[in-house]
């Protein structure tokens, strides 16, 4: 009996070792991917059925992340991009060098196609060149190379943007237009409007086309001219205070019109002609941007600003980034795209003018409704 009953204990140990080994053999399975000497073609096997082991990574870089204009335009770059490619995205922060290297870093790491929004527009061939060199498509957005895009060397180069001169006769228009509607602007009788000019950045294509066209087609309609003061404001809104606060301190009464390269600036300005007593008590400056951000459009809507000229952000950002996806994928790089290029390999965003009359327009572009 007890031999019998020393052969059930032996039996019944064994087995209990036998199905405890089997458990912990069981729940290692799973750790078994995680061996670092694993290639990489097991391991995109295993991510087969990962969506986003399809999706290109695109690199890109914005000059600086803070402009009021260009985080719009980042954001519609982001909604674009979602499900469909991985963003490398940078802060250049208003510095050509840092760019440079970011791209550089970009392209070390291996991204399929690259969206810029230079710095400096003439750097643009020394980006290209990195590109080339790293057959790399390569879309330039929203600051264009002032030679043309087609003048740099290399064929996987395109630039998504506007025609800048387009904008700086739109605001003209804009101006002469509610000029020639209220004599009462003209506060000294003299027939002639006294302006100031607030200037973007230098050597910027937008904000010399800006400055330029849109007093030639004041004057081209008729409307005499003085420009009482003109600098540069850096598209910022804490510098176009300070200069227009500078202005109405040594110029005062004699200013009869506000004339900005972009909304930024002009937000500014109204905050300093706020605070010397405009815009309330039927005192009236009109002051005149270009972008159509929202908070411009809020001030339109109060009768505050005169009005400015939509610079498509939502459209800038969505195809520049399809662009590079679709280049990326070798595909024809406007594909599916309803644009075309023109002479100089550019896509062609069109500005419109916008006024309290047509605020849903803007609205309907910045995705507000």
């Amino acid at each position: 009996m007890k031999k019998i009953m020393g052969l059930l204990l032996t039996t019944l140990l064994v087995m209990s070792l036998f199905v405890g080994c089997g458990s912990k053999e069981k729940d290692a399975e799973p750790t078994g991917g995680n061996d670092s000497n694993q290639s990489s073609s097991e391991k995109d096997q295993g991510n087969k059925g990962d969506n986003s082991a399809d999706k290109p990574k695109v690199g890109v870089t914005i000059y600086k992340f803070d402009d009021n204009f260009m985080t719009y335009t980042r954001n519609a770059m982001t909604s674009a991009a979602e499900g469909n490619a991985e963003l490398v995205m940078n802060d250049s922060q208003n510095n050509q060098s840092v760019q440079n290297d970011q791209v550089d870093v970009m392209i070390n790491k291996g991204v399929k196609a690259l969206v810029i929004n230079l710095v400096d527009p003439g750097a643009a061939p020394t980006i290209a060149d990195k590109a080339k060199a790293a057959d790399i498509p390569l879309i330039f957005v929203n600051k264009e190379y002032p030679e043309g895009t087609d003048k740099i060397d290399y064929d996987k180069v395109w630039y998504v943007g506007t025609q800048s001169k387009e904008s700086g006769d739109i605001q003209g228009k804009l101006v002469a237009e509610a000029w020639k509607a209220h004599p009462e602007w003209d506060r000294n009788g003299d027939g002639v409007m006294q302006y100031v000019m607030l200037m973007g950045e230098p050597g910027h294509p937008d904000a010399e086309a800006r400055t330029k066209y849109s007093v030639e087609y004041i004057k081209d309609e008729g409307i005499r001219v003085e420009e009482l003061e003109k600098q540069t404001g850096m598209w910022d809104a804490t510098k176009g205070k300070e200069l227009m606060t500078t202005w109405l301190g040594k110029e005062g009464d004699k200013i009869e019109m506000v004339l900005c390269n972009n909304d930024g600036m002009a937000l500014g300005v109204v905050e300093a002609l706020k605070a010397d007593g405009y815009f309330s008590d039927g005192k009236y400056m009109p002051v005149v941007g270009v972008d159509a951000i929202p908070e411009a459009l809020d001030l339109i809507q109060q009768d505050i600003m005169l009005g400015t000229v939509l610079n498509d952000p939502l459209n800038q950002g969505r195809v520049s980034i399809e662009m590079a996806i679709n280049s990326a994928a070798g595909k024809d790089v406007l594909d599916g795209l309803d644009f075309s290029l023109d002479e100089t390999k550019a896509v062609r965003i069109p500005y419109q003018p916008i006024t309290k009359d047509n605020l849903d327009l803007a609205k309907k572009a910045y995705g507000m409704e």
